[in-house]
C-alpha cells in the first residue's frame, strides 16, 4: 500500500532538545508520528512490544521495548529514556491491540485485554511521564483514541469502549494539571491506510471507505500531522480537546 509522507521543512519552534516519547512506535500511526517528530528537531523515544522497530528508522531514535500492561515494564521505560534523552516532555499514547468478535462470541479475557492495554496502559505512561512534566512546569500529552469510541462499531465492543474512555481520561488529566502548563488532549483517527486494515479483503476495504465523506482513507502522515501541531508550542492553549482525523466519517460525534 502507497503512503504519503510527510516530512517537515523546518523544525518546529522550541522543539530543540524537547524529548518526546511515542508508545507503539514501530509501526503504523505511531512509526509516522515519531519520524514526524524526529524530522522537527525532537528527540524521539519509542516504545515496542511484538513488532521490532524498522531498520531504516531516523538517526537518533531511541527504541525501548515495553509492554504498556506492566506498570514495573513502563518505569523501567522511562527510565531508560531519562537516562539517554533527558525527561520526558511530550507524551503521544498510542500503543494498542484490537480483539474484534461480536459480543456474543467475546471472552472476559477478550474484552479485559484490551482495555487493559489501551485505556489502563494510557494511563499508566501518563501517570509516569507527568511526575517530570510536573516539575518543569511543561508537558504534552497526546491520547490516540479513534472515531469509534464515539460511534461505536458492531464486533469491537472492547475496542471503542477503550477508546471512549481515553476521552474521560485525558480531559480529567487536563483539568488536574492545567496549572502546570500540561496540556492533554485526544487525536481520533477514522480509517487509516495501516497494516492492520490492509489485512481486509477487498470488500470489506470499500465498504469502509466508501462510508468516509471524503471518500478515501487516511493516511498515517495525516494522523501524525494533528499530532505534531499538538505537542509544540502554537498549541499551548489547547487543552482537554478531541481532534477527529476521519475523513468526516464521525463529524459532530464528539
Amino acid at each position: 500500500m502507497n503512503t504519503r509522507v510527510v516530512i517537515p521543512q523546518e523544525p518546529d519552534a522550541g522543539a530543540s532538545g524537547r524529548v518526546a516519547l511515542v508508545t507503539g512506535g514501530a509501526r503504523g500511526i505511531g512509526l509516522a508520528c515519531a519520524r514526524q517528530l524526529a524530522h522537527a528537531g525532537y528527540k524521539v523515544a519509542i516504545t515496542y512490544r511484538s513488532t521490532a522497530p524498522p531498520a531504516d528508522l531516523p538517526p537518533g531514535i531511541l527504541a525501548v521495548s515495553c509492554d504498556v500492561t506492566s506498570s514495573e515494564q513502563v518505569d523501567k521505560a522511562f527510565t531508560a529514556i531519562e537516562e539517554a534523552l533527558g525527561p520526558v516532555e511530550i507524551l503521544v499514547s498510542n500503543a494498542g491491540i484490537t480483539k474484534d468478535t461480536l459480543v456474543l462470541r467475546m471472552g472476559d479475557d477478550d474484552f479485559d485485554s484490551v482495555l487493559e492495554a489501551n485505556l489502563s496502559g494510557g494511563f499508566r505512561v501518563a501517570r509516569r511521564a507527568v511526575q517530570k512534566m510536573m516539575r518543569a512546569r511543561w508537558g504534552r500529552i497526546v491520547f490516540i483514541s479513534s472515531v469509534v469510541g464515539a460511534t461505536g462499531q458492531a464486533g469491537q465492543a472492547n475496542y471503542a469502549a477503550s477508546k471512549a474512555g481515553l476521552v474521560g481520561l485525558a480531559r480529567s488529566l487536563a483539568r488536574e494539571f492545567a496549572s502546570r502548563k500540561i496540556t492533554v488532549n485526544v487525536v481520533a483517527p477514522g480509517p487509516i491506510a495501516t497494516d492492520m486494515l490492509d489485512q481486509l479483503n477487498e470488500d470489506r476495504q470499500l465498504a469502509i471507505t466508501s462510508a468516509v465523506p471524503l471518500g478515501r482513507l487516511g493516511e498515517p502522515d495525516e494522523v501524525a500531522a494533528a499530532i505534531r501541531f499538538l505537542v509544540s508550542e502554537d498549541a499551548g492553549y489547547v487543552t482537554g480537546a478531541v481532534i477527529p482525523v476521519d475523513g468526516g466519517l464521525g463529524m459532530g460525534a464528539w
